[in-house]
């Protein structure tokens, strides 16, 4: 025969359906959070546990400060992006880069150009500076837009969220990487930095209109919402002091995992010949023109395409680790 402690059968077990009190909501605002439970302070204490984003997170600050220090690097190495070493190619040779490996030599650390003997070193962290700026650019561009749609939509509804809904529709129907190609083949002199950075932001905004839009639907009638409203908060309050926190996280992942698609955009438009023009650098416009030596010259071909590999692996590994932290339920769908 069994026997009861006196007063245990007076308490209930917890219900593991019941969320823990000391677990923060994700999707509450973040004056209703737990100290110290803000995304940005919740994605540094968990990326500090994960050596591998802390390898990429890295990789992607030598990426920012190297795009930073262009200039600076670029004299460093004693040579200018546009700068040509006729003396540093073999003219007997269809202008093949004398030495070993492309020409890599105390001179030109990574090689010189076939032909023309440009610098190597100064010409990648020249188009990394070009390709960061447009991607980050873009990726403002549209996360701005995108938010700013899709809060509008998902709070307001009725007759703003169908507008803005089949706007979202039509811009995502249409083929994005023909009309950019198009759009940047008819505009000639114009600064082609400005132009991709908008053709881009143009077609990219839709995709995380919707996620806030879901975001917003489900937040719109919480609680904390609901008394905002009650107690005479303006529509302005509310979207700026109640939703928008409580879209943060998903948009902060979702800004993460934006950056390498459009460093890959911006690539591949330049590789096509709409994307900046010559003398600009440009990885994408590198590997388009090392496409003619590759036999020749391999290593023309590889030095951009591994930094451009390392930048698009370092922010998607990035992005993804965020996305998992700050958003696991949008990361599981």
């Amino acid at each position: 025969m069994t026997t009861t402690a006196p007063g245990a059968a007076d308490e209930a077990p917890p219900d593991p359906a019941t969320p823990d009190a000391s677990t923060p909501d994700p999707a509450a605002p973040a004056k209703d959070r737990p100290t110290g439970s803000s995304p940005w302070q919740l994605a540094r204490r968990e990326l500090r546990r994960r050596p591998a984003v802390r390898v990429s997170l890295g990789v992607v600050l030598l990426f920012v400060l190297m795009a930073l220090a262009a200039p600076w690097l670029g004299a460093l190495g004693g040579w200018s992006p546009d700068a040509f070493d006729k003396a540093a190619v073999d003219p007997y040779l269809g202008g093949k880069p004398l030495g070993s490996l492309g020409g890599i030599s105390p001179e030109h650390w990574l090689g010189v150009e076939p032909v023309t003997g440009r610098d190597l070193f100064a010409r990648v962290v020249h188009g990394a500076r070009v390709s960061l700026l447009i991607a980050f650019s873009a990726t403002a561009v549209v996360v701005l837009a995108g938010t700013a749609a899709g809060i509008a939509a998902g709070y307001f509804g009725g007759r703003v969220d169908a507008l803005l809904s089949r706007l979202m529709d039509l811009t995502m129907s249409f083929p994005s990487l023909i009309f950019m190609i198009a759009m940047l083949s008819v505009a000639k002199d114009v600064n082609r930095i400005v132009l991709m950075t908008a053709v881009i932001g143009l077609f990219g905004w839709p995709g995380i209109a919707r996620v806030v839009r879901g975001q917003t639907l489900s937040l719109k009638h919480r609680e904390y919402v609901d008394a905002a409203r009650v107690g005479g908060a303006g529509a302005w309050r509310i979207l700026t002091r109640d939703i928008l926190p409580g879209v943060s996280g998903p948009v902060i992942a979702y800004t993460t995992l934006l950056v390498p698609g459009m460093i890959s955009t911006e690539a591949a438009l330049s590789y096509l010949g709409v994307g900046v023009r010559p003398p600009t650098p440009s990885w994408g416009q590198m590997i388009a023109e090392s496409v003619a030596f590759y036999e020749t010259d391999p290593m023309y071909f590889v030095i951009p395409s591994v930094f451009l590999f390392l930048a698009v692996l370092a922010f998607t590994l990035l992005g993804d680790a965020l996305r998992d932290i700050l958003d696991p339920r949008g990361g599981r769908t």
